[in-house]
């Protein structure tokens, strides 16, 4: 009666049919865990766990290292190449605000991942000025130099990208390698303006997305004569027989290729910085979890331990009476 009494008090309530898979770790995958009914989780599931994420710490330390390597001999070469646009930035201005009709977007990225949001800034930035510049009577078209930017842009502005260069990183940068790069650009691109989106190395953990405009020596040529105030060039006289046209078309050019090449060196310094950052993150994080492994690992260790000291306890005890 009794029985019957407990199965008919039973039916009014719901109890769970797994009660212990709601309160199971969530540290482990499915595949990894422990079967039901199962007393704790196996040690050996612990153990290859800690052993992946030790091999995974391994390689974002070792990643860290040899970013800060390439960082150190990138440095210099970017401090030095800003004083090469300077010069032309005093003589024929920075001037974003110029209205053009074909504007071209220089977009400057990573071939390589594992670098933070550096390149997702320089797409931002990219999709922005696109968004300023466009117009009922204008055209805005991409070049992307890198692998990630292009992998982003040409999901929505495919047919705006004009030109795409990759693998600039396969050989150590320098300003002859970045010259011949401007220079197929200024050939097979038609453009009054180009605005080179690049990022700017302040520190290891920080960098400012950065825009350079380079005018075409039409505009610029048009801008002096209407009065617009460009830079230092009305103060200097032409001498020669070389006419104003001609030495603004040598200029404009010197002054692309000077600053496409301190964009590249200061995006690349960026990059390193950035993968030191998010390795060092990485190292950190599996530092946490492989803390909260072993402490899993010595529980499960010990509460094993324990159940065959009571099973052995029991056993003796029950031998004995």
């Amino acid at each position: 009666m009794a029985m019957a009494a407990l199965r008919r008090e039973g039916r009014r309530f719901a109890i769970s049919p797994n009660p212990i898979a709601a309160v199971r770790s969530s540290i482990f995958p499915a595949e990894e865990q422990a079967p039901l009914g199962v007393r704790s989780i196996s040690t050996q599931i612990v153990r290859n766990r800690m052993k992946s994420v030790k091999s995974i710490q391994k390689i974002t330390k070792a990643m860290k290292m040899v970013a800060a390597s390439k960082l150190r001999a990138i440095q210099s070469k970017a401090e030095n190449s800003r004083g090469l646009w300077q010069p032309f930035t005093a003589l024929l201005g920075d001037s974003p605000s110029v209205k053009v009709k074909k504007d071209v977007i220089v977009t400057i990225s990573s071939d390589k991942g594992l670098c933070g949001g550096i390149n997702s800034t320089s797409v931002k930035i990219s999709k922005a000025l696109n968004k300023l510049t466009a117009g009922p009577d204008k055209e805005t078209k991409y070049v992307i130099l890198g692998e990630k930017a292009k992998a982003q842009l040409i999901r929505d502005s495919k047919k705006d990208i004009e030109l795409n260069i990759t693998e600039l990183q396969k050989n150590p940068l320098n300003y002859a390698q970045v010259s011949v790069i401007a220079d197929d650009i200024l050939k097979n691109v038609e453009y009054d303006a180009l605005r080179v989106v690049f990022n700017k190395f302040q520190s290891v953990v920080s960098f400012l997305p950065t825009v350079s405009t380079v005018l075409s020596p039409e505009v610029v040529e048009k801008e002096s004569e209407a009065g617009g105030k460009l830079g230092d060039l009305d103060s200097y006289e032409v001498e020669g027989g070389e006419t104003k046209s001609e030495i603004l078309q040598n200029l404009t050019e010197f002054q692309f290729s000077c600053v496409l090449f301190n964009g590249v060196m200061e995006n690349a310094c960026s990059e390193q910085g950035a993968r030191m950052s998010a390795m060092d993150s990485s190292s950190r994080n599996a530092g946490e979890m492989l803390d909260r492994l072993t402490l899993t690992y010595n529980r499960t260790r010990q509460a094993s331990i324990t159940t065959e000291l009571i099973e052995i306890i029991s056993g003796a005890s029950a031998l004995e009476g």
